[in-house]
């Protein structure tokens, strides 16, 4: 959303004000999954907890987003700029929402996991997470400055969470195959990675999302997509296949 001054100020103000609230659920998100994962790895059961139930803060300003939206439009009949900047906060605040869900998600899973022995694979997740969480500030950021290069240098980031959920997939196979009792530990920390993986697609699809707003222009997605996990094979005489 571009921002320049409009003939009446509180026409400004609203503007101002929808800008303000996307990057309030930008932060609550971010911190989400920082907070998420560090209940993972300090196997801290009280936080994950904490964790759940505040994702009902981000479903409130979802919802108080679209109201402010909603206003606008109705008050306001915005056009060009102004229409791509108020549609791409109504898309941009789902897209938030659903981080928050693949955090509590984790957070789920870490009340499961702390109940068992440690696994090593766990200092992968970390990683993961600090780099969605760069992404989903930098790309907050973009979205609010109408940074349209930095919403461009989001959206190729993308390919660094695929090669992190490409690489922990590998290794938890292989303990899986290893111990059949790490299978189902293995299986919550697969789909803790696997909800990072997606909120890095979710900065990816904000990027777009903060591009179109800023140009008028569609972001092509010529993008490969890095994870290849769906091509793994269980063959006991390939190892290579798994990560050994």
């Amino acid at each position: 959303m571009t921002p320049h001054t409009h003939t009446l100020k509180s026409y400004d103000k609203e503007l101002d004000d929808l800008r303000t609230l996307v990057s309030q659920m930008g932060g609550f998100a971010e911190a989400q999954v920082r907070s998420a994962v560090d209940c993972l790895t300090t196997r801290d059961t009280a936080m994950a907890e904490r964790v759940v139930a505040a994702d009902r803060k981000l479903d409130a300003m979802e919802l108080e987003l679209e109201r402010q939206v909603h206003g606008i439009i109705a008050r306001r009949s915005p056009v060009a700029d102004d229409l791509r900047g108020v549609i791409a906060a109504l898309k941009i605040s789902g897209a938030l929402e659903r981080v928050g869900d693949y955090a509590k998600n984790i957070a789920k899973r870490a009340t499961v996991l702390n109940q068992s022995s440690p696994i090593r694979a766990v200092g992968i997740l970390p990683q993961m997470a600090a780099e969605t969480q760069r992404m989903i500030a930098d790309v907050i950021d973009a979205y609010v400055e109408a940074d349209a290069g930095r919403a461009i240098d989001v959206w190729q980031r993308d390919e660094r969470v695929d090669a992190l959920y490409n690489s922990l997939f590998r290794e938890l196979l292989t303990y899986m195959m290893e111990n059949t009792r790490l299978i189902t530990p293995c299986t919550h920390l697969l789909f803790c990675a696997k909800n990072l993986e997606r909120v890095g697609d979710h900065a990816t699809n904000i990027a777009e999302m903060v591009y179109f707003s800023i140009t008028g222009v569609v972001m092509e997605d010529v993008r490969p997509k890095g994870d290849d996990t769906s091509y793994t094979t269980l063959d006991p005489n390939d190892p290579e296949r798994y990560g050994a």
